[in-house]
């Protein structure tokens, strides 16, 4: 799936039932549902589900809450726009 086939299942009422679990985090995120995005991130227990998390914390406004998942994830906490990080995150994981 390319990340344009992605973006265009965000019209859909439900995530496409063949991608993998972080992906159908940050599609709950970009379909504007922050609190399944958020559920579905709590059961990654890798560091993709740490990031994922941590870009929901950032976005969520809980600075401090999205830097220790920052450091889980092994990355640097982010602070460019939200939908640049999500448009990375996504990318990576397709």
């Amino acid at each position: 799936m390319t990340f344009e086939e992605f973006t265009a299942t965000l019209t859909l009422d439900h995530p496409p039932p063949d991608i993998s679990a972080p992906l159908k985090a940050l599609w709950y995120d970009g379909h504007g549902d922050w609190n399944a995005a958020h559920a579905t991130a709590q059961d990654i227990d890798d560091e993709s589900g740490s990031l994922i998390h941590a870009y929901l914390h950032r976005k969520e406004g809980d600075l401090s809450n999205a830097a220790y998942w920052y450091r889980r994830a092994r990355k640097t906490v982010e602070h460019g726009p939200l939908e640049e990080e999500w448009k990375r995150i996504v990318s990576a994981l397709l």
